[in-house]
């Protein structure tokens, strides 16, 4: 197939169309700015459709970081998927707190929020409005259009991969839908239009198609290793199972650990390594971290899936831009240590993350980025900050975090001071090792304990800069510790929330967190939080859609 990588396909796309979302038919009723005739109509024009379908995980609108939104009533710099998930994900937890009262953000971290917050609402729109871009490049794009527009032969075979991709990027974003919500409104590219609006899917119904779907299009798409940086293969459909059977339990009240370990280790054997310096993955040039230098086919090692941003090409206010910027701003650190013009003071860790590590022996920034701790995974700045919290609106309060930098290996700035070059993964290794692990110990019976012993030494192995300090015994390993390290290993990355829910502590009195239920100390939370509402427009427009207990 054709190699086109992600960042060619976003500058030719960018303006391919834009499809502005209304409430009452998000996700059945696109307003193209061009006909789909004009979109559809050639090779190189369904290539720049399939970079706003990519593009839409990077980018909030077609004008840069802001002047024409994809989604209209919610400001287009917060309006980021990563950004939108990641305050879903983390900042619900014992990971963040958020210095700004910008909109819906405090109830968020202080786990009070309702069906009218601003912060759900945008997580909700952006990823139906991902999911109408994938069913629709998928309506126009059926082997018989493609025929009767004269798309034939190799171009016709790399659609074809163009098409398994997009159903793999709808299905991700059902995942999100189903984690957060439980039970959205579906559609897909079978749906008549004008037929009514969307039913709603029960969480264990859209499992089963979720599911189903990432088997369906497991043999159509590219080989692991094979595609262009950035864009799906057949090990990022395997991920995202391992990641769904984990979570089986939750979803459906039925867990299946056998399956989590099946596709974990379909992940582990396709020819991924862990890259030596886990200081160097969150880095302006994190996308060379092996393979092909140039960023080219299987130029990641380590990263399985990732949303690929590009401080001149994919401008915005969201995912890792305002990870590095939001945690940057303290009395004492250095804007251009981190490839920043300036901070923002927004973003900073709890006395809970803090305590997953061991006792760093430097704590005047003397050792950046990770103070000399043994565990190399403990990135952050302690001068000018205070372990307490007793005050969410004053950044001193709270660790600062120094994982995510705008500057190369080699200590270069990124392309823009005020963009970030930073590339997110969405999947890594380490997460299928600590799955196999994590499943074998809740009873998967395809799985031995020694090969889950072996799979998270080498993720602590690799925190420990290559030595077996860190290396743990059989009698060791343990649901907790399992829990721990994955705060440990992807603290950030958009995953403790769901971790939490897994092991019934989101909600529980039994592990609290400063500010969890809005109480400076912490205190448990009702349990119909661990689902998010549906957001009270989308009640209101649909009567197909009911709440969720709770709200």
């Amino acid at each position: 197939m054709k190699r086109i990588s992600i960042k060619i396909m976003l500058t030719a796309g960018l303006l391919a169309f834009s499809i502005i979302s209304c409430k009452k038919n998000l996700i059945l009723t696109p307003n193209d700015q061009v006909t789909q005739q004009q979109v559809f109509s050639s090779p190189a024009s369904i290539t720049q459709a399939m970079a706003k379908v990519y593009g839409s995980f990077a980018l909030t609108g077609n004008d840069g970081g802001s002047g024409a939104p994809d989604i209209a009533g919610i400001d287009e710099g917060s309006s980021d998927f990563f950004r939108q998930m990641w305050e879903c994900q983390d900042l619900t937890t014992d990971e963040a707190v958020y210095t700004y009262s910008d909109p819906g953000v405090y109830d968020m971290q202080n786990t009070v929020w309702a069906a009218t917050n601003q912060v759900i609402q945008g997580l909700y729109d952006r990823s139906l409005y991902q999911i109408t871009l994938a069913n629709n490049f998928l309506q126009q794009t059926t082997p018989a259009l493609l025929a009767s527009r004269g798309i034939t032969g190799n171009d016709a075979t790399t659609i074809g991969y163009y098409r398994a991709e997009a159903r793999f990027l709808r299905a991700y974003q059902y995942w999100i839908l189903m984690d957060v919500f439980g039970n959205p409104p579906f559609v897909t590219e079978n749906t008549v239009l004008g037929s009514g609006l969307p039913p709603q899917i029960k969480r264990a119904d859209l499992y089963a198609y979720v599911v189903s779907e990432l088997k369906a299009i497991d043999p159509l798409m590219v080989k692991p290793m094979q595609n262009a940086y950035g864009r799906a293969d057949e090990a990022a459909v395997w991920a995202l199972l391992a990641r769904v059977y984990l979570n089986a339990g939750v979803y459906t009240g039925t867990p299946d650990y056998n399956d989590a370990i099946t596709y974990a280790s379909k992940v582990i054997g396709a020819g991924y390594s862990l890259i030596p310096d886990f200081t160097q993955l969150m880095l302006a040039d994190n996308n060379l971290n092996g393979g092909v230098p140039g960023g080219g086919i299987a130029s990641q090692d380590e990263f399985i899936f990732t949303i690929n941003y590009d401080g001149v090409k994919t401008q915005g206010y969201g995912g890792t831009q305002f990870l590095t910027h939001g945690s940057t701003g303290g009395s004492t650190e250095i804007p251009a240590d981190f490839g920043v013009a300036s901070g923002y003071s927004e973003l900073r860790t709890k006395s809970n993350m803090i305590a997953l590590f061991p006792t760093p022996p430097f704590t005047d920034g003397s050792h950046f980025p990770n103070n000399g701790n043994a565990d190399t995974r403990a990135e952050f700045w302690y001068p000018g900050q205070t372990l307490a919290i007793t005050s969410q609106a004053t950044f001193s309060n709270g660790i600062a975090v120094t994982k995510f930098r705008n500057v190369t290996r080699t200590g270069a700035q990124g392309q823009s001071t005020t963009y970030s070059d930073i590339d997110m993964p969405i999947f890594r290794l380490p997460e299928m090792y600590l799955i196999y692990a994590e499943a074998v110990l809740r009873g998967g019976s395809t799985g031995d304990a020694g090969t889950a012993l072996k799979y998270v030494n080498l993720v602590r192995t690799r925190a420990y800069g290559g030595s077996t300090a860190g290396n743990i015994t059989a009698p060791e390993l343990t649901l907790q510790f399992i829990l721990d390290e994955r705060g440990r290993e992807f603290f950030w990355e958009g995953y403790r929330r769901t971790d939490l829910i897994r092991y019934g502590l989101f909600t529980s009195a039994s592990y609290v967190w400063p500010f969890k239920g809005g109480v400076a100390t912490g205190t448990g939370v009702a349990d119909f939080r661990n689902l998010m509402p549906i957001p009270q427009s989308d009640l209101s427009a649909n009567p197909n859609l009911i709440q969720n207990t709770g709200y």
